[in-house]
C-alpha cells in the first residue's frame, strides 16, 4: 500500500509563503492521484487541491485558486504545495492523501476516495 508523509509546515505572517512536501512510497500501479486536504480546529476536513500523477487533471478548491500551486517531482516521488499570499484562514493541519486510482475531476474533492493519509503538518498564519 502507498505510504505518504508530509513536511514543511510552520508559522508565517499573513501575505507570506510556505511550501509543503509530500513524499510517497509503495506505489505499484499505473494509476495515482495525490491530494492535499486541511482541517482547522472545530471544522470539517476541507479539500485543497488534487492532481493525477500524469498531470492530466488537477483540481483546486475555490478558496486557494490562484494562490496555491501543486507540483510533483517524478524522480523523487514527491508532491509539493506552494502556498502564497497566505491568510489567517489558511491556518490548519494539512494532510497529504493518495490513491492508486486515476480519479476523475468530480471525485477528487471527496476524501473517501483516498486510501493513504499522512500524519499532517501544521500551518499557522498569524501576525
Amino acid at each position: 500500500q502507498v505510504q505518504v508523509a508530509e513536511s514543511g509546515g510552520g508559522w508565517v505572517q499573513p501575505g507570506g509563503s510556505l511550501r509543503l512536501s509530500c513524499a510517497s512510497s509503495g506505489r505499484t500501479g499505473s494509476g495515482y492521484t495525490v491530494a492535499w486536504f486541511r482541517q482547522a480546529p472545530g471544522l470539517e476536513r476541507e479539500f485543497v487541491v488534487a492532481t493525477r500523477w500524469s498531470g492530466t487533471t488537477t483540481r483546486y478548491a475555490a478558496a486557494v485558486q490562484g494562490r496555491f500551486t501543486i507540483s510533483r517531482d517524478n524522480a523523487k516521488n514527491a508532491v509539493y504545495l506552494q502556498m502564497n499570499t497566505l491568510k489567517p484562514e489558511d491556518s490548519a493541519v494539512y494532510y497529504c492523501a493518495a490513491t492508486e486510482k486515476n480519479l476523475i475531476w468530480s471525485s477528487m474533492a471527496n476524501h473517501q476516495y483516498y486510501d493513504s493519509w499522512g500524519q499532517g503538518t501544521q500551518v499557522t498564519v498569524s501576525s
